[in-house]
């Protein structure tokens, strides 16, 4: 089972139709974040189902052990088209979250039932984000295919703001409790989505028109993703949750949301004049030059290929149980648990620390629009990094700026031990930034180290770590947790609530920037070249 895809199966070159796929992609991943806002209603759920903070945790994980079978939609996506990956995803997360939010109420509806359906519904993601990788991969040529996959993955951060703002808009008169506000959320907004876009979610063959129109595509693309980060960020200093101007904010961010559609109707109105002036000069010779230029284009996918090959070496050839025996795979794997993974364990924990410290539930949600409105920009770093580098013919190596990255996150988490909510606000900020940047290298990391031909299979194995760290430490951190809990309490009160677990997550944190940096030292030579 091969990555590539023959071009028998994929459509002629078309520009317009490489950035609708593009955006289908982006608004996906904006509504393929379900889990994110987990924190926000985790508290009511504890107190509405009797659940430990022990069972707390382990709901955080059943979400995260989708995970586990993630692969299935890396084996899938080899014989079915992305949109149908898409839908099953989307089908996934229907049914995980749309039957808690039907029978959450219901006092037969047990905690198992709710842990193994929090599963599904994170399985679905694995599928939406299987697809959405594809398409931005197999989409773009090798020179703008890690600016793509940047771009797109950003808007997961955002997941949880576009989430918190679509249900204070809403069902801010509602008297359902929070949590089916965001289940219901949950289950229907992907589904919606991915009925929109499923036409444009399709392997697109590019070619050198996509190139020509590249650079003033992607700095319109900047431009609209930069706006829609910065309206995050204010809308999270002026969160209210009531009144009309949530409902106003949220008309804002949906058409920031939908601006993007004006790169592909620019270059399609481009394309139709250019069209019609050759046309009138010559038809015949047109028609040898349109059969000539989709040759060449074929030929120049083929040659970015296989130049991206001859780069990543023998990693080419590994897929599946293959990468097990490389050391290279166990130093990203473990560097990704220490890094990444603990910051969304931090992130799932965050309703609980919020209440710990004394916020009130809607400070609470606050806090984690903030997380992701932080993480969205994380996220669109690398983005920027890459445009720039492409621009100047290099490439910045991914485990260097990954170890870099790590440095700061193991310096915030140590910083949380103090007690004042400022710090609290700006370590949250800096995690939840690091973590959406070092997530969004990890897509391409994956393909830097192991090479694209295996990439669906690959990734999904490295992202296991995902669902291993949601468990080690999120158990670890509820143990500690429980200690301060008073008796027949459910809840604890104080900074040594999560004290400790701070400094330990830090000191894991700082060995993951270590472990990194010696991936860096063994892959130096390509990165170097």
């Amino acid at each position: 089972m091969t990555f590539h895809i023959h071009s028998a199966t994929m459509a002629s070159s078309s520009p317009s139709l490489q950035w609708l796929s593009l955006i289908a992609a982006i608004w996906l991943q904006t509504f393929n974040g379900p889990n994110t806002d987990f924190p926000i209603y985790s508290s009511e759920l504890k107190d509405l189902k009797s659940i430990s903070q022990v069972g707390i945790n382990f709901l955080a994980f059943a979400s995260d052990a989708g995970k586990l079978f993630g692969w299935f939609s890396g084996l899938a996506s080899v014989y079915l088209p992305p949109w149908s990956v898409a839908a099953i995803g989307a089908a996934l997360g229907l049914l995980g979250y749309g039957l808690q939010f039907l029978f959450l109420d219901h006092p037969k509806f047990s905690y198992a039932h709710i842990f193994l359906l929090t599963a599904v519904g994170g399985n679905g993601i694995c599928w939406i984000n299987t697809a959405c990788y594809l398409v931005c991969i197999k989409n773009f040529g090798a020179g703008s295919r890690r600016v793509v996959v940047g771009l797109s993955t950003s808007y997961v951060g955002l997941s949880a703001k576009v989430f918190t703002v679509m249900a204070g808009a809403m069902f801010h008169h509602k008297s359902y409790h929070k949590a089916k506000h965001y289940l219901l959320l949950n289950s229907v907004a992907p589904v919606i989505v991915a009925l929109v876009v499923a036409p444009f979610m399709r392997f697109v063959l590019p070619g050198k028109s996509v190139s020509a129109n590249s650079s003033l595509g992607f700095i319109a693309m900047f431009v609209v993703t930069f706006a829609t980060g910065v309206s995050a960020i204010i809308g999270t200093v002026r969160s209210t949750s009531q009144g009309a101007f949530t409902r106003e904010y949220a008309l804002s961010l949906g058409i920031l949301l939908a601006s993007p559609l004006a790169v592909p109707l620019v270059v399609k109105l481009k394309d139709v004049m250019e069209e019609t002036r050759r046309n009138k000069e010559n038809r015949i010779h047109d028609l040898d030059d349109v059969e000539t230029g989709e040759r060449g284009e074929e030929l120049q996918v083929k040659q970015e290929d296989d130049m991206e090959a001859h780069n990543v070496g023998e990693a080419e050839g590994l897929g599946g149980v293959q990468i097990l025996r490389e050391l290279n795979f166990w130093l990203y794997f473990f560097s990704y648990l220490f890094s990444a993974t603990l910051g969304l364990v931090f992130l799932n924990n965050l309703g609980q620390i919020a209440e710990s410290r004394g916020l009130q539930r809607e400070e609470t949600s606050t806090l984690v629009s903030l997380s992701s409105s932080f993480g969205f920009f994380g996220r669109l770093f690398p983005f920027l990094l890459d445009y720039y580098s492409s621009k100047r013919s290099c490439m910045i190596s991914r485990p260097a700026s990954m170890a870099i990255l790590m440095a700061p996150m193991a310096v915030a988490f140590f910083v949380l031990f103090n007690s004042s909510r400022l710090l609290l606000y700006m370590s949250t900020a800096i995690i939840g930034a690091f973590t959406g940047a070092i997530t969004s290298i990890a897509v391409s990391a994956t393909t830097e180290l192991f090479g694209t031909k295996h990439f669906s299979i690959n990734h999904n194995i490295v992202v296991a770590n995902i669902p291993l760290g949601s468990f080690v430490f999120g158990y670890l951190a509820a143990l500690l947790y429980q200690r301060g809990v008073e008796e027949g309490s459910h809840s604890c009160r104080g900074t040594g609530c999560y004290g400790r677990t701070f400094v330990l997550w830090g000191a894991i944190c700082s060995v993951g920037s270590l472990l990194c940096t010696i991936l860096y030292m063994r892959t130096r030579k390509f990165a170097d070249n």
